[in-house]
C-alpha cells in the first residue's frame, strides 16, 4: 500500500472513529450527573436511568433508516444532517426542566445519534475489501473505545465546573465540531451510479426478507448477546461505581479505563491479526476470552467477601477484550450477506441489537443492578448464550460447506 493511501486510510480512520464515538459518548458523559439530574428535577436516579433507554428507543428507531436513507442520497448528507440535528436535541436537552422534557429530547438525540457509526459501517465497505476493511474496522474499534472510557470523566469534570445542563451545552458543541470534520475530511464513498431509490415499500421488504435470512438473523443475535453482556454493566455504571465500589462522581474513569482498555487491546490485536489468522480462529479466541471473564466474574462477585476495586472490574476488562475479538469479524460477515445493500444491513443490525440493548438498560439494568451477584449471573448467561448460538450455527455452516 502507498503511503499515500495509507495516509488517507488514517484519515479515514480518524474520521470514522470519531464519528463512531459520538453516540456512546452521548450515553456516558451523563452518568456522573445521575444524581444531580434527580434531586433538580424532582425524580430519583432509577427513573433518571431511563433516559439511557429512551435514548437508545431513538437511537434504535431511526438506525432502520440511517443506512438505507444513505445508499439513495450518499453517505455524507445523512451525516451532515445528522449531527446537526442531534446538536439541536441536545440544546433542547440542556434547557429541559423536567424529566419529560428531558426523555423527549434524549429520544431525538438518539435518533440522530447513530448516523455516525450506522453509515460509517457503510463507508469502510464502500472503499476497502477483505483485510485492508478489517484493518479500518478495528481502527475505528479502536477510536470508538475511547469514548465509553473518557466520557463520564469528562461529564464528571464539567459537573464540578457548572451543573447537568452544561453536559448538553458540551454536546452540542461537540457536534457542531464533528460536523466541521465531516464537512472538512470525509469524502463521498457512495457516488450517484451507485445508489438505491428510497421507497418505503422495497425498503420494508428488504428488512423482512433480511429478519428471514437465517445467517443474517444469527450473526445479529451471537454479536448482540455477546456484547449485552458487557453492556449490562456500563448501564450499570452509576450503582457499580457508586454505591458497589463505594466511589464518588468524579470517579467513574476507574471503572471505565480498564473495561476500555481491553477493548482497544482486542481492537488492535484483530488488526494486526489480519491475514494472519482466518477470521473463524479470531472468532474462537474471542469468546474463550468471554467464557473465561464471565467465569471469573461470576466466582468474584459469589464468593468474595466484598466488592472492592480491582478485582471487580478485571474479569470486565477481559470481557471487553474478548468482544473486541468477535465482532469485527462476524460484523463484515453480516455486511458481505448485502453487498449492494451494506446501508440497509448496517441499519437493520443496529435496530435489532439496539432494541435489545434498551431493554438491558430499562429493565435488566434496573432490576439487577443493586446485587453484584446478580449482575454476574445475567452477564454469565448472556455469554454463555451467545456463544452456544455461535457454536451452533458455526457447526450447521461447517456441515453444509462439507456436503457441498
Amino acid at each position: 500500500m502507498t503511503s499515500t493511501a495509507t495516509a488517507s486510510r488514517a484519515r479515514l480512520a480518524f474520521v470514522l472513529g470519531a464519528l463512531a464515538m459520538f453516540g456512546p459518548f452521548s450515553i456516558d458523559t451523563v452518568f456522573p450527573a445521575f444524581g444531580a439530574m434527580a434531586e433538580d428535577l424532582g425524580s430519583t436516579p432509577v427513573a433518571v436511568q431511563q433516559t439511557i433507554s429512551s435514548y437508545l428507543l431513538g437511537y434504535g428507531l431511526m438506525s432502520l433508516f440511517h443506512g438505507a436513507i444513505s445508499d439513495a442520497v450518499g453517505r455524507r448528507p445523512v451525516i451532515l444532517w445528522g449531527t446537526a440535528l442531534f446538536g439541536l436535541a441536545s440544546v433542547g436537552c440542556a434547557l429541559s426542566t423536567d424529566l419529560t422534557t428531558l426523555l423527549a429530547f434524549r429520544f431525538i438525540q438518539g435518533l440522530c445519534a447513530g448516523v455516525g457509526m450506522i453509515v460509517g459501517r457503510a463507508v469502510i465497505r464502500d472503499v476497502f475489501d477483505g483485510e485492508n476493511a478489517q484493518r479500518l474496522m478495528s481502527q475505528v474499534s479502536m477510536i470508538f473505545s475511547i469514548a465509553p472510557a473518557i466520557a463520564p470523566i469528562v461529564g464528571g469534570w464539567i459537573l464540578g465546573l457548572g451543573d447537568w445542563h452544561a453536559i448538553f451545552w458540551f454536546l452540542a458543541a461537540l457536534s457542531l465540531l464533528l460536523g466541521a470534520l465531516v464537512w472538512r475530511l470525509l469524502p463521498e464513498t457512495h457516488p450517484p451510479e451507485r445508489r438505491l431509490p428510497l421507497d418505503a415499500g422495497v425498503l420494508m421488504g428488504n428488512y423482512v426478507a433480511m429478519l428471514r435470512h437465517r445467517r443474517f438473523v444469527w450473526l445479529v443475535a451471537v454479536t448482540t448477546m455477546n456484547f449485552a453482556a458487557l453492556f449490562l454493566y456500563i448501564a450499570s455504571a452509576p450503582a457499580v461505581v457508586m454505591t458497589h465500589l463505594g466511589m464518588g462522581e468524579a470517579d467513574f474513569g476507574w471503572f471505565f479505563v480498564p473495561v476500555i482498555s481491553g477493548m482497544l487491546a482486542g481492537a488492535w490485536a484483530t488488526g494486526r491479526a489480519a491475514g494472519r489468522f482466518e477470521a473463524r480462529a479470531m472468532v474462537r479466541v474471542g469468546f474463550a476470552c468471554c467464557l473465561v471473564a464471565a467465569g471469573a466474574n461470576l466466582a468474584y462477585a459469589g464468593v468474595a467477601p466484598g466488592y472492592a476495586y480491582p478485582w471487580a472490574i478485571l474479569p470486565l476488562t477481559l470481557l471487553s477484550f474478548g468482544i473486541a475479538l468477535v465482532f469485527p469479524q462476524l460484523m463484515l460477515q453480516l455486511l458481505d450477506l448485502y453487498p449492494t445493500q451494506r446501508g440497509s444491513a448496517s441499519s437493520m443490525q443496529a435496530f435489532l441489537s439496539l432494541m435489545f440493548q434498551a431493554g438491558v438498560a430499562g429493565l435488566l439494568s434496573p432490576a439487577l443492578s443493586a446485587s453484584p451477584l446478580h449482575l454476574a449471573i445475567a452477564a454469565a448467561l448472556l455469554s454463555v448464550f451467545a456463544f452456544g448460538l455461535w457454536r451452533w450455527g458455526d457447526a450447521h455452516l461447517m456441515r453444509r460447506r462439507a456436503a457441498a
